[in-house]
């Protein structure tokens, strides 16, 4: 019988609505939020009891009001991140390229504005941990770590 401590982890849900003109959504957070004054995609926490897919379509709606049907959401990144503090989480990213309604900001004690930027460029006042998902998105590649001490692709 061994003594570890069973591994657990935050799971973060993110999804990139990708238009036509290949830039995705970002929100720049606001108030009293982790990164306040950065962007991110709309996403979130996990809630208990969700599904990963569940949990995207959830957040996206609370934060830009859009509809995902849930054969439109394509899973396009797992990201195994390590915060400047310590705290590690898996962040399961998720691509729409088709929603119902205009985005809008439904949360605005969150977020301060939208921007679409393109993913292959992204503004420079992202949340580090946003940077590395585009980064690797663009890159086409399905699994990254961040913020880990040598050995991860910080």
């Amino acid at each position: 019988m061994s003594n570890r401590i069973r591994y657990r982890s935050v799971i973060d849900v993110m999804v990139l609505l990708h238009r036509p003109d290949g830039r995705v959504l970002l929100l720049r957070r606001a108030g009293d939020v982790y990164a306040s004054g950065l962007l991110a995609p709309p996403g979130g926490h996990l809630e208990d009891g969700e599904t990963l897919v569940e949990g995207a379509l959830r957040e996206t709606g609370e934060e830009v009001g859009v509809g995902i049907a849930p054969a439109d959401l394509e899973f396009c990144h797992l990201i195994h991140h390590r915060s400047p503090e310590g705290e590690a989480r898996l962040g399961a990213v998720f691509t729409a390229q088709q929603w119902s309604g205009e985005p809008y900001n439904r949360e605005p004690d969150k977020c301060s504005g939208l921007v679409w930027a393109a993913p292959s460029c992204p503004p420079v006042d992202c949340v580090p941990y946003t940077a590395a998902i585009l980064d690797r998105f663009c890159a086409g590649a399905l699994f990254s770590e961040h913020g880990w001490p040598a050995g991860g692709t910080a």
